[in-house]
C-alpha cells in the first residue's frame, strides 16, 4: 500500500509536469504518451527536439556526460564543389544512459552526412557522426556541430573549419603571332601558363588546331601549383605559302577549361635561282682549270638557305658555296664552278643546290672538254747491263707526242752515279705524232750495281716522266796462289818447277796483256798472253828455278792486265847448291831364312834418292840362284827425297844356303846401289797327326774327325768322308810350324751324330 500510494503520487506529478509542458510548448498529447516511459525513469523534463521532448536532467541521481573525439574539424582546403567528410566521435563518460536529442551544423557548406542523431547512449557507449564540407566558393568558412540531449554537458558542441580553394589558369601570351615563317622551315615561340587560383592546376589535355602549328613541351597529368607556372613550345611549319590561323585547347582542373590560346602566322616561300642556267667550259688543257662565276638570286619572299652544293661529272668541282648560306629576298650570290679535266674528251655533269626553295634540288648542268698532250718514251727503262769500269756504255731514248697538243720540255735531268744524258735540253717542243731522241750514257767508276732515273718535265700530264736507269759496273780482280813462289835450295843444273793459279774474283773478263820473270835463273811457262779469264774462273801457268850457280836468288813475275792492280807481282826465291846424285836403300842387306824347295818369300826395300839431283836408274839385276827384283824400272828418274818400293823374290830350287846381291844401276856417284842377299832353300818333308780315342760305350757305326785351327773351334775341316769303324786316324794334311786341334764325334746306325768329344792339339814341327 506504501509503494502504491508513492507510485500515485509520483503518477500525479507527471500529469501535473505535462500539463505544464503542453500549455506551454503545444506539444500533441501523442508525444507526452510516447515519453512516459522516459520521464519516470529520469524524472521531470523540460524541452522539446524533434517529435519528442527533453529537458535538463533534475535530482541528485546518477548523470550522463558527452565527450567529443576532436574539439574542432579542420577540413583545411577543400576545392570548390569538391567534398571532403570526417567523422566525430560522442562517447557518454558519465555515469548514466545520455538520450539523444536535436543535433544541427551551423557555417557555409558544412552538413551532417550520416550518424546516430536519435536514441540513446549508454554508459561507455558511442556514436559517430559524418560531417562534409562542400565549398561553393573560394573563402574561408567556419562553424559547429551540436548536439542536444540529457547529459548533463548539453548541448555538446565541435568547432568547424575550412577552406574553399580553386584553381586559375592563365597563359602568357594570351595569344601567339608567329609573323613570317619560310615554308620548310620552323618558328618557335615560348607560351608560359601561370596558376592564378588558391589550388593545383591540373593539365587533362592540351592539343592544337591550325595547319602547320604544334605544341611541344606540355602533357597530360602536369600540375601547377598556386603562384607557379610552366613554359611549354608553339611552333609553325608552314607547308605551303599564306596566312594560316589556329588554337591551342589546354584542359584542366581550372574553372575556364578548356583555355583556348589563338595562333596566327604567314607561310612565306623563297625562291632559288641561277644565271647562266648552264655552264659551257668549252676546250680545257688536261691539267689546267677553266672557271665560270655563278650567281643566285633569291626570287622569293622568305630567305633561301642553302643546305648542301656539290657537283658531279669527272673534272667538275665549285668553290664558294657552303651549307648555311642565306640568301634574303631579292638579294643574289656567287660562287664559281671550275672544269679540271684529267684526260682527253667531253665531258658533262651537274651542280646540285639543295635549299629551302621549293625547286630543290636546282640542278645547273655543266660541259666542257678536255684537251692534253701526250709524252710517253721508248724504252719506258734502260737498262746498260754490265759495263766495265772505265768504259761508257750509251742507249738512245725516243720520246713521243702521243696526244693532240704540242708537248714542252721545260727541264731534263738525272740521278745516279755514272749516269749522264745529252741531246734533251729544256724548250724543245715534240708535234702531236712527232718524235725526239736523246742519248742515256753509263760511265762507272767503280763496281757494282747502279740505278738512277731520267726526269723529264713538261706540260705533259704525267710530268714528271721518270726513266729508269740500271746497270752493273764490273771490274777483273787477278790474285795468285800461292802469292809467292819460294822454291828453296835447288842443285845446280837442276830446274824447280812450281804451278801458280792466277784467278778472276771480279765481275768482267781479265784480260793478262803480258807476263815475264825477273831473277837470275827464274822463268815463266804456260802462260801466253794475251789470256783472258773470265769471272770466276782461273788459269795456271809455271814458275821455274834453273840456278847456273850455288847461291841464294830473289826475282818475281810480273802480269800486266786490265786489273786495278796491275801490274801484279809475284816473288820467288830460291838457292842454287852443288849437285849430288845419290841412291840409298832403307836396308842394307835381306835374309829371308828357310823357304822351301818349290815354294817362294818375298821381303820389300825402298829406294830412296838421298842427294839433292835428280837421278836416272838405267837398270837393275839380282845375283845368286833364286833371286829375283820387281818395281824399279829402266829409265824412272827419282827426284831428290823420292821413293820407290822395290821387292825381292826367293825361291830355291834346291836345298841348302844361298847369298847375293840387289843391284840398282844408275847415274848417281854411288852406282851400282846394293843390298846383300841371303836365303837357304828346304827339301820339304810330308808331315803327318796321328790321333786316338777310346771307344763310345753306345752302339755306333763309326767316327767322324774334325780339325780347327783355333783352340775351342770352330772346327771347319771334316777329315772324315764318312764314318771310321776303327778309333785310330792319321792328319796326313797338316804343315810343320803350325798348330791344330781336334775332335771327334761318334754316330749311330740312324745317322745321328754325337756332340763334340774332348778337344785334341797337335803342334807340327
Amino acid at each position: 500500500m506504501k509503494n502504491s500510494a508513492r507510485n500515485q503520487k509520483q503518477e500525479l506529478q507527471l500529469h501535473a509536469l505535462g500539463a505544464r509542458f503542453r500549455v506551454s510548448n503545444g506539444c500533441k498529447p501523442l508525444a507526452l504518451i510516447a515519453f512516459l516511459a522516459v520521464i519516470v525513469a529520469i524524472g521531470g523534463l523540460s524541452g522539446c527536439v524533434g517529435n519528442g521532448y527533453l529537458g535538463t536532467k533534475t535530482g541528485t541521481g546518477k548523470a550522463g556526460v558527452l565527450s567529443g573525439s576532436v574539439a574542432t574539424v579542420a577540413f583545411g582546403n577543400v576545392g570548390v564543389n569538391k567534398t571532403a567528410t570526417q567523422s566525430v566521435t560522442i562517447t557518454n563518460t558519465g555515469t548514466a544512459t545520455v538520450n539523444l536529442g536535436q543535433s544541427s551544423v551551423t557555417g557555409t557548406g558544412f552538413t551532417i552526412a550520416s550518424g546516430s542523431l536519435a536514441g540513446s547512449v549508454g554508459v561507455g557507449q558511442s556514436v559517430t557522426v559524418q560531417i562534409q564540407f562542400a565549398p561553393l566558393t573560394a573563402a574561408a568558412a567556419s562553424g559547429s556541430f551540436t548536439m542536444v540531449s540529457d547529459a548533463s554537458n548539453s548541448p555538446f558542441s565541435v568547432a568547424l573549419s575550412g577552406t574553399g580553394t580553386q584553381p586559375g589558369l592563365a597563359s602568357s601570351p594570351a595569344a601567339v603571332s608567329f609573323g613570317n615563317v619560310g615554308v620548310k622551315s620552323s618558328g618557335s615561340a615560348t607560351v608560359t601558363l601561370s596558376n592564378t587560383g588558391s589550388a593545383n592546376v591540373t593539365i587533362a589535355q592540351a592539343s592544337v588546331s591550325g595547319t602547320g602549328f604544334t605544341i611541344g613541351g606540355l602533357t597530360a597529368g602536369q600540375v601547377i601549383q598556386p603562384g607557379q607556372s610552366m613554359n611549354f613550345t608553339a611552333q609553325f611549319s608552314p607547308t605551303s605559302a599564306g596566312n594560316a590561323s589556329g588554337s591551342i585547347s589546354v584542359s584542366s582542373n581550372a574553372p575556364n577549361s578548356p583555355m583556348t590560346i589563338a595562333v596566327t602566322g604567314t607561310g612565306a616561300q623563297p625562291g632559288l635561282g641561277s644565271s647562266p642556267a648552264t655552264i659551257s667550259f668549252g676546250n680545257v688543257p688536261v691539267g689546267t682549270n677553266g672557271t665560270a662565276s655563278v650567281s643566285l638570286s633569291n626570287t622569293g619572299t622568305a630567305n633561301v638557305t642553302i643546305s648542301q652544293a656539290r657537283a658531279t661529272g669527272t673534272g667538275f668541282s665549285i668553290t664558294g658555296l657552303a651549307a648555311g648560306l642565306t640568301i634574303q629576298p631579292g638579294q643574289n650570290a656567287s660562287f664559281t664552278a671550275q672544269f679540271s679535266p684529267t684526260s682527253t674528251g667531253n665531258a658533262s655533269g651537274s651542280i646540285s643546290v639543295s635549299s629551302n626553295a621549293p625547286n630543290s634540288p636546282m640542278t645547273i648542268s655543266v660541259t666542257g672538254t678536255g684537251t692534253q698532250p701526250g709524252l710517253g718514251s721508248s724504252p719506258s727503262a734502260v737498262n746498260f747491263g754490265g759495263i766495265v769500269v772505265g768504259n761508257n756504255g750509251s742507249a738512245t731514248v725516243n720520246l713521243s707526242n702521243t696526244g693532240t697538243a704540242s708537248v714542252t720540255i721545260s727541264q731534263a735531268s738525272v740521278t745516279g752515279t755514272g749516269f749522264t744524258i745529252s741531246g734533251l735540253a729544256a724548250g724543245l717542243t715534240i708535234q702531236p705524232g712527232q718524235n725526239a731522241k736523246f742519248t742515256a750514257q753509263f760511265s762507272p767508276a767503280s763496281s757494282g750495281n747502279a740505278s738512277g732515273s731520267i726526269s723529264v718535265s713538261s706540260n705533259a700530264p704525267n710530268s714528271p716522266m721518270t726513266i729508269a736507269l740500271t746497270g752493273k759496273g764490273t771490274q777483273a780482280q787477278i790474285g795468285a796462289v800461292p802469292s809467292s813462289a819460294p822454291f828453296g835450295n835447288v842443285s845446280v843444273g837442276n830446274s824447280n818447277s812450281q804451278t801458280i793459279t792466277l784467278t778472276n774474283s771480279g765481275t768482267a773478263n781479265l784480260v793478262i796483256s803480258q807476263g815475264s820473270a825477273s831473277g837470275s835463273g827464274f822463268t815463266i811457262t804456260g802462260l801466253n798472253t794475251p789470256l783472258t779469264i773470265p769471272p770466276g774462273t782461273n788459269a795456271t801457268f809455271n814458275a821455274v828455278f834453273t840456278p847456273s850457280a850455288a847461291g841464294k836468288v830473289t826475282g818475281s813475275v810480273s802480269l800486266a792486265s786490265d786489273a786495278p792492280n796491275s801490274p801484279l807481282l809475284i816473288p820467288l826465291s830460291g838457292t842454287g847448291i852443288a849437285s849430288s846424285l845419290l841412291l840409298t836403300f832403307n836396308v842394307p842387306s835381306l835374309s829371308f831364312g828357310s823357304v822351301n824347295v818349290g815354294s817362294n818369300s818375298d821381303l820389300p826395300a825402298t829406294l830412296t834418292n838421298t842427294g839433292n839431283s835428280n837421278v836416272t836408274i838405267s837398270g837393275s839385276n839380282t845375283a845368286g840362284a833364286g833371286f829375283t827384283v820387281s818395281g824399279v824400272s829402266s829409265g824412272e828418274t827419282l827426284t831428290p827425297n823420292q821413293s820407290i818400293q822395290v821387292t825381292v823374290q826367293f825361291a830355291p830350287t834346291t836345298a841348302g844356303s844361298v847369298n847375293g846381291k840387289l843391284n840398282v844401276l844408275s847415274n848417281a856417284t854411288d852406282s851400282p846401289t846394293q843390298v846383300s842377299l841371303s836365303g837357304t832353300g828346304a827339301q820339304q818333308v810330308p808331315e803327318t797327326v796321328g790321333l786316338a780315342w777310346t771307344a763310345s760305350t753306345s752302339t755306333v757305326i763309326g767316327y767322324n774327325v774334325y780339325r780347327g785351327t783355333v783352340t775351342g773351334g770352330p772346327y771347319t775341316s771334316k777329315l772324315t768322308s764318312s764314318p771310321v769303324a776303327s778309333t785310330q786316324f792319321t792328319d796326313t794334311g797338316v804343315q810343320s810350324g803350325q798348330t791344330y786341334y781336334y775332335v771327334v764325334t761318334s754316330v749311330d746306325s740312324s745317322n745321328v751324330e754325337s756332340v763334340y768329344s774332348g778337344q785334341a792339339s797337335a803342334v807340327v814341327h
